[in-house]
């Protein structure tokens, strides 16, 4: 019997839940989770959250129609066991050309995995809104395509992507952070900023890290001062919905 393909449910989009926000801001604006689901908009694809750490199974590259992964206060190189077992998750995912976006640490775990580098950042702790370049490859990328060539977006990150894996492409940086945004295969990307971040998520974090921005010699007023509204980067949440969904209807 042929399939009625009308009557075929879309392949959910998972949000993969690798930490957790403040209690404070969670309290107030929800988790890192409500963020991603938010910024995807309403897509018509099915939205779960999967969580590793609390033993969620990760299921096959061929039952979902994507997968971003959420940053973390966790880091990538202390190579804990949900982290490592999500790594190799990713590059069945990749193989299968399965959709991806990374986030911060998603970001950073996407690049190890795939055979580049994730470690402390020589800088240290950044934290507020960043002005990022993009590259001439992101001129014919999916996802960042059509973007303004500099466009602002909001950072909270100690470790970095030091290395990119030999078959990434480039395709955002900064003067202090060369590796802002990549793509390994064809659909498969890592951003380092958070578009998920509203200007009042941003400024929560720099309150809540006052400690150890001033105890690095940043000064965290002047930061807080200098957070702004990011439309450009929020965009591409919903961008990647849509790639989500021509992956979900071309299956």
């Amino acid at each position: 019997m042929i399939a009625d393909m009308e009557n075929i449910p879309p392949r959910p989009l998972a949000i993969i839940k690798v930490g957790d926000t403040f209690d404070a801001l969670r309290d107030r604006q929800g988790d890192f989770e409500h963020w991603v689901a938010a910024g995807l908009g309403a897509t018509r694809l099915p939205v779960v959250v999967l969580d590793p750490r609390r033993g969620d199974t990760l299921p096959a590259p061929d039952t979902i129609s994507g997968a971003v992964v959420t940053g973390s206060h966790a880091m990538v190189s202390h190579r804990e066991p949900w982290s490592e077992a999500t790594g190799a998750w990713l590059r069945q995912l990749v193989a299968h050309d399965t959709p991806v976006l990374g986030i911060c640490f998603g970001h950073q775990l996407l690049a190890d995995a795939l055979g580049g580098e994730a470690g402390d950042r020589p800088g240290g702790l950044e934290l507020g809104t960043v002005a990022i370049e993009l590259t001439h490859e992101a001129a014919g990328d999916a996802l960042l395509h059509d973007l303004p060539a500099r466009f602002d977006a909001q950072m909270a990150h100690r470790q970095s992507a030091l290395r990119l894996p030999a078959s990434a492409v480039r395709l955002a940086g900064t003067a202090l952070e060369p590796n802002q945004a990549f793509r390994i295969g064809r659909c498969a990307w890592g951003v380092q900023f958070h578009p998920e971040f509203d200007a009042e998520a941003m400024r929560g974090y720099v309150d809540l890290m006052a400690g150890p921005l001033h105890a690095e010699g940043q000064d965290a007023a002047a930061l807080r001062e200098r957070v702004a509204g990011t439309p450009t980067s929020a965009q591409l949440l919903g961008r990647f919905a849509h790639i989500a969904e021509e992956h979900d209807a071309a299956a």
